[in-house]
């Protein structure tokens, strides 16, 4: 998750007035997304975390999406698998989408939820089930120090693809995107360990939205990080679904092979990122 300063994100959601005002400078219009998304059993909608415009795009997509009477299931990142039971009651006992979320993640930090506000409201009005899709920092982190078997039972690791070594190919992406994630810094101690936590939270998605799917017969619809839904090593690799449908919102163009649709938006104005990491792991910065 990206954690950013206060005030421009601030400044960023007013610029936008909570994403509505950045339709006149969206590149792919909405409209046109929403007509792809009903044609698929299991949709993948990425983002980057603090671009506004990327969000302003894809909530627009969902909502004319729905309106034209696609029901989908929307799972979320942005909560944890243990916060389920609390999203359910305040799915059905809240009115509004800041209610919803004071109620089933009180203490989260690092997502800047007037982002997601508007697709929680959304669910709200039309009736649509929110999943929590995402493995807690808890369980990410004892992962890392101790590998699957510290939260996982052997059945759950079974079901969730877990149970042998992950894949050298898989393996090898995820360690390479976590040090890249962290401009080149991480000690090399702490990406293995990092890349296995990654790859955990994709097979943990992975198996929520095949529960959610039925098999084809509920469409179900994932937000998260761009790097969740890429292909090759996401969520993706761990379906194995004919009808999936991966959306990428970028803010320079991927790889042809990382989204089905890659949809470039311009990039938000953020401090540089690798100072801090720099400062934190005591590198300094290339001459």
């Amino acid at each position: 998750m990206v954690i950013f300063n206060a005030m421009k994100l601030a400044a960023a959601i007013l610029a936008c007035g909570l994403l509505a005002s950045c339709a006149a400078n969206r590149q792919s219009p909405p409209a046109s997304l929403a007509g792809q998304l009903v044609r698929h059993d299991i949709v993948l909608l990425g983002e980057v975390h603090d671009n506004a415009q990327a969000h302003y795009q894809r909530t627009e997509a969902l909502r004319q999406a729905v309106h034209n009477g696609w029901r989908p299931v929307i799972a979320m990142e942005q909560f944890d698998l243990q916060q389920q039971a609390r999203l359910d009651d305040a799915m059905q006992t809240c009115a509004n989408a800041q209610c919803v979320i004071q109620k089933t993640a009180p203490d989260a930090k690092g997502w800047e939820w007037a982002y997601y506000e508007p697709v929680i409201d959304l669910a709200l009005e039309q009736g649509l089930r929110v999943l929590a899709a995402n493995l807690s920092r808890t369980d990410a982190a004892s992962i890392m120090k101790r590998g699957y078997a510290a939260v996982f039972s052997a059945a759950v690791m079974h079901e969730l693809g877990l149970a042998g070594s992950a894949p050298p190919d898989l393996l090898r992406a995820q360690e390479h995107d976590v040090q890249q994630a962290h401009c080149g810094v991480l000690p090399e101690h702490m990406v293995n360990g990092m890349a296995q936590a990654q790859i955990a939270r994709d097979a943990v998605m992975a198996s929520i939205l095949r529960q959610a799917s039925q098999g084809g017969h509920q469409p179900v619809v994932l937000l998260a990080g761009n790097g969740h839904v890429r292909k090759q090593h996401g969520v993706p690799r761990w379906l194995g679904h004919a009808h999936i449908f991966t959306v990428g919102f970028t803010e320079a163009p991927a790889d042809s092979a990382d989204y089905d649709l890659d949809i470039v938006v311009p990039a938000t104005d953020r401090p540089d990122p690798c100072e801090g990491l720099r400062s934190r792991f005591q590198t300094p910065p290339a001459s």
